[in-house]
């Protein structure tokens, strides 16, 4: 008997616990909100258009950065189930709700369908777009949670443009950044690699 009162003490520990956290979270600002909604899917875009790039070319390196981007898409849907925030990316490839993303992709899948090399360059762009838009998202935040998700992002946008990069040199090609300045993208290609938080 003495066991069974300890048990239920615990577990209503835990439950006024978890109440109590529930109630000293700060809600998400609309910026905040907007950001991670559009962010959200544009992880998708990212690792659709790979899953896209990958079925036509069989290279290597479009089906694990897709991987990857699954793994992004998956943290953004945790900040918005943590913050009560109604997930709004398609179950569906190649689908997107925001119009901007849906002609993004569009046109970015139609570039990658020219050739290899086209297809890398494509990868890049996207990578360079993250980065910029990410840049953009930490300004509108003070959140630990959001930064910290953000910056394993960023940390992970800048392996793959890396990566990027290096297919394309391994194929006398190059990529000229179209969002982040050349500076910052040669800081980037210049540097090595990081874990990301397993991101």
């Amino acid at each position: 008997m003495r066991n069974i009162k300890y048990l239920v003490v615990l577990i209503t520990a835990i439950l006024l616990s978890n109440c109590s956290k529930d109630e000293n979270l700060v809600p998400l600002t609309q910026n905040e909100t907007n950001d991670l909604k559009f962010l959200r899917e544009e992880e998708k875009l990212a690792r659709d258009v790979y899953m896209y790039n990958f079925n036509k070319y069989q290279t290597t390196i479009f089906n694990d950065i897709s991987q990857s981007e699954q793994k992004h898409m998956d943290a953004i849907l945790k900040m918005l189930n943590k913050y009560g925030v109604p997930d709004s990316a398609s179950s569906q490839i190649g689908v997107f709700n925001n119009q901007d993303l849906q002609l993004l992709y569009n046109n970015l899948t139609s570039q990658a369908d020219i050739s290899l090399i086209e297809a890398l360059k494509v990868g890049a762009t996207i990578e360079d777009l993250d980065i910029n838009d990410i840049d953009d998202f930490i300004i509108n935040t003070s959140k630990q949670d959001l930064l910290k998700v953000y910056g394993n992002l960023t940390c992970g946008s800048k392996n793959h443009i890396r990566s990027f990069t290096s297919q394309l040199t391994t194929n006398s090609s190059s990529y000229i950044p179209q969002f982040i300045t050349l500076e910052e993208y040669n800081i980037i290609i210049s540097g090595t690699n990081g874990s990301c938080g397993n991101n």
